[in-house]
């Protein structure tokens, strides 16, 4: 299976990182192929809201920056990983913005492959996940209908518990 981890974090050795590091190790162990993208060290700008990808060009973002790698990615994936540190009990920014140009491609069976999503969530405190796992839900099981692989949320350090975890969600798939 092909995965797709889009890591929101901007901390290049941050716990988000740890996690996803813990997490392809257990998928790799099972022969799965893991591709990670450092979303905040990507050129992406906002959605417009031009309407392009669906009056002109299906799936066609006007905006020429580096999501077109992404919408690629994509299109080849079985499987998204959503990985971020909340920052104001939501997703990092760069992935936020990610996740709003999905616009462009994300449709319920536009995405052919694509038929699994997880998230790593990572955090100071265990009481600021509501907002975004309603999200998750609503987006990506609900509307375009993907199977939920896992949910992982660790609050505090990254610690040998956690990685644990993160290991093990990888080598469930």
């Amino acid at each position: 299976m092909k995965i797709l981890v889009l890591n929101g974090s901007p901390r290049p050795a941050g716990n988000t990182r740890k996690l996803i590091g813990a997490f392809t190790e257990g998928a790799e162990s099972q022969g799965h192929e893991v591709t990670v993208v450092d979303v905040c060290k990507k050129n992406i700008h906002g959605c417009l809201g031009c309407e392009h990808c669906h009056m002109k060009e299906k799936e066609v973002c006007v905006q020429k920056d580096d999501m077109h790698e992404i919408y690629a990615l994509l299109k080849e994936t079985n499987m998204i990983v959503f990985a971020s540190p909340v920052y104001y009990h939501d997703l990092s920014a760069q992935l936020r913005c990610v996740i709003d140009r999905f616009y462009a491609v994300g449709y319920p069976g536009e995405l052919k492959k694509l038929s699994k999503v997880a998230m790593i969530l990572s955090s100071g405190s265990p009481n600021v996940y509501d907002g975004i796992l309603y999200a998750y839900r609503q987006n990506f099981i609900e509307y375009m209908g993907l199977e939920d692989k896992g949910i992982l949320t660790v609050p505090g350090s990254a610690n040998e518990t956690a990685l644990a975890k993160a290991r093990a969600l990888g080598q469930s798939l």
